[in-house]
């Protein structure tokens, strides 16, 4: 659609967006007010615009037509979100910068926005000094302070095994602990987490005290004992994101354990891989989970899983009728056990801050999810990003629909309770109006999202009538944005900064995100995390010059605080390092994304430089969907699983190449197909995956070594915009 410049609008413009006469001229006479003192075309004049003349109740198609003609012939990243010189100096990183500031600058120092850029090289250049200055900041204490924040020995035996540096090194320390003790950023009698359960949308929504948190997780931390388990042991949950399994989750940690984190969507075979490569020796899981008026089996599928021992939870309603498997134990009964100790304190375990804390998963290009362990220093890293970049601090509340098996989820618990924030949990699906009223009923201050919840709220004007005015900044990660329905978004919140994050389980965190110290642009990101470099690689696989434009595969900084060194069932020099180029005599960290950096100094993502892709916010192989499609009609000889990004931007969509054993297929029900590989997939691997499009191919393209070029695919049907076969 073509807008028109905002000084050639006029009231009858407005009009036919719906708008009464009398309100169309009111907001044209504000409009031309704004213009009068900002000019027509100014990022300033959108600024004014977004907070002084929108607002959620106008038709959106007026917030296009500000948006749209204010930037019409802007050029590339228009500014969607400008800092305020005085919100920024309240900002942790704002407050830091103007205590500090000169300390880390000198005289280059002048202000947290105008000086932020700066602080950022200072921050990547300056490892030891930034890292000790944010676990200050975040009152993380150690029972056995660390010898050094960074050890980075030079010699080329210590760069192989520890290419990445060791962290920390000498400290014991326990992140659960850190989330529970008392200080300045909490007292016994704040909010640690505010939850609601779907249907439960007219009554007030829950709420748990840190005091009743605290003796929550002690609780089941002391049960824990009487499983006669090691220390250090993996135990795995398999439970809906809620408050159960967040105490759950801390009494693990707390009790010097590690979490298995496994998705509540996942099938029999997937739960049981992941048993399986962490060697959990026991598992917290529900009888069902309800969603609406469904109610989907969970046990049972744990039980499929042949996992070991359960400790199964009652959901809300269930009744617990079920007969449990003999050696398992319900919720009821495992607490039972230790009931004498109720309020007594459950003094953390503290061990070495090389040990692991978490045991998650992410797909690689095998078939096999890789297991990567975080150790007890990944969490602050989490916690981290969340104080310097979300801005999250004590009176804020925090939501972010996930799962603990994802890392949002574990991050989530970290960057909200490590500083003091609540925690936000809708017990149900994040799509429809019950969340939306939940958003506004918790008072949400920053809400995190993924672009097809976005997609779906949109759709489904869910969000309409419901106060969001609490927001102060959006979070969003897991897959590409589209410009418009992140416009949509701002514009639910009276346009509070959408902050992307990206990073990765193996990170712990995020490498690249946005700023509330800087300028935010729509679908792109404004800086690398602070204390992390990035480098884009050229056709060569060389790191091109700093702040050049240009697009390639993604390279990082092996010294990132946090970052895996290790895999359970992968050679992590492997996968991360062998064959990466050098930097200052430093190899670099392989990620596989591909980025741009574009002539504003923004960033934005490409999509996987290998051949996983990105599903709703789930990073999974091509591999594993082919696996299952493959065996899905007998008249398939192969399948190639592409994730192709739409034209207009946003996440990627799953096509299916199919090659059939008839050469082209012709007697085939396309759209049946689908049906059946959606089904497949579905049932075999996760209920959230969907197959777009299913398009024919007379053969694969393949290098010499007969490996599928699925690249070459991608771009063949970005190209041809998927229609018809090639």
């Amino acid at each position: 659609m073509v807008y028109k410049s905002l000084d050639s609008i006029d009231s009858s413009d407005i009009v036919e967006l719906g708008i009464p006469s009398e309100t169309a001229t009111q907001l044209h006479q504000e409009l031309t007010q704004i213009i009068q003192s900002y000019g027509p075309a100014t990022p300033q004049t959108w600024n004014q615009i977004s907070t002084r003349l929108l607002n959620p109740d106008l038709p959106y198609s007026f917030h296009q037509m500000m948006y749209y003609g204010c930037y019409k012939d802007f050029g590339p990243d228009p500014p969607a979100w400008l800092p305020d010189p005085e919100e920024a100096l309240l900002t942790n990183i704002g407050s830091l910068l103007e205590r500090r500031g000169k300390e880390f600058l000198g005289p280059n120092y002048k202000d947290p926005i105008s000086s932020y850029s700066t602080f950022h090289e200072f921050s990547a250049s300056n490892l030891e000094v930034f890292w000790k200055t944010i676990l200050v900041e975040m009152n993380i204490s150690f029972s056995v302070p660390p010898k050094a924040i960074l050890v980075d020995d030079p010699s080329e035996e210590t760069q192989l095994l520890h290419p990445g540096g060791r962290w920390l090194h000498g400290a014991y320390v326990n992140p659960a602990g850190n989330c529970l003790s008392l200080s300045s950023k909490r007292i016994s009698s704040d909010i640690a987490v505010i939850w609601r359960d779907e249907g439960d949308d007219e009554t007030p929504v829950n709420t748990m005290t840190f005091e009743k948190l605290r003796s929550e997780v002690w609780l089941v931390a002391y049960a824990l004992g009487t499983l006669g388990l090691e220390k250090g042991s993996a135990i795995a949950i398999d439970m809906p994101m809620d408050v159960n399994s967040v105490v759950i989750y801390l009494a693990i940690v707390l009790a010097g354990h590690v979490v298995v984190s496994i998705a509540d969507s996942f099938a029999p075979t997937e739960i049981s891989t992941r048993l399986v490569l962490s060697k959990a020796k026991a598992i917290f899981t529900q009888d069902l989970i309800i969603r609406g008026d469904r109610s989907i089996p969970l046990y049972s599928r744990v039980v499929d899983a042949q996992s070991p021992m359960a400790i199964v939870i009652p959901t809300r309603g269930s009744g617990f009728s079920m007969k449990l498997r003999d050696g398992d134990i319900s919720w009821h009964d495992f607490l039972e056990q230790v009931k004498s100790y109720k309020n007594v304190e459950f003094v953390a375990v503290e061990r070495p801050v090389e040990e692991f804390s978490n045991i998650l998963f992410s797909s690689g290009t095998t078939g096999e999810p890789k297991a990567i362990p975080w150790t007890l220093a990944t969490p602050f890293k989490a916690g981290a990003d969340g104080w310097c970049h979300m801005d999250i601090r004590k009176g804020d509340v925090v939501a972010w629909p996930t799962n603990l098996g994802w890392m949002m989820g574990p991050w989530l618990v970290y960057a909200s309770l490590l500083n003091g924030a609540s925690l936000a949990l809708y017990n149900g699906a994040p799509l429809g109006s019950g969340f939306a009223k939940f958003v506004q009923d918790a008072k949400v201050t920053m809400l995190g999202v993924i672009p097809s919840i976005v997609r779906a709220w949109r759709t489904n004007n869910c969000t309409a009538g419901f106060d969001w005015s609490t927001i102060r900044c959006f979070g969003s990660t897991g897959e590409a944005s589209s410009v418009d329905e992140y416009l949509w978004l701002m514009g639910r919140a009276k346009y509070k900064p959408v902050i992307e994050y990206c990073g990765g389980t193996e990170i712990g965190g995020g490498f690249i995100t946005g700023s509330l110290l800087q300028p935010q642009c729509l679908s792109a990101f404004s800086t690398p995390s602070l204390g992390c470099n990035l480098f884009i690689l050229d056709q060569n696989g060389i790191p091109m010059p700093p702040n050049v434009p240009g697009v390639g595969e993604l390279a990082l900084n092996p010294l990132m605080f946090g970052a895996s060194s290790t895999l359970l069932n992968a050679n992590h020099y492997d996968v991360y390092f062998k064959g990466m180029p050098s930097w200052n005599g430093k190899v670099l960290r392989r990620h596989g994304d591909v980025f741009e950096l574009t002539s504003r100094g923004y960033y934005r993502a490409h999509g996987r430089a290998d051949d996983t892709m990105n599903l709703g916010g789930i990073k999974v192989s091509s591999v594993e969907i082919e696996r299952i499609c493959n065996s899905v009609d007998d008249g398939i000889l192969e399948t190639a699983a592409i994730g192709v990004t739409p034209a207009g931007g946003g996440p990627e969509r799953l096509v299916i190449v199919v090659v059939f054993k008839n050469d082209d297929g012709s007697t085939t029900d396309l759209q049946k197909l689908r049906v059946s590989l959606n089904s497949a997939l579905q049932k075999n691997l996760n209920p959230l995956f969907k197959v777009s499009d299913v398009v024919p191919f007379a053969s694969l393209p393949r290098t010499a070594s007969n490996k599928v070029m699925r690249r070459v695919l991608r771009q063949q049907l970005t190209q041809t915009g998927q229609k018809g076969k090639l």
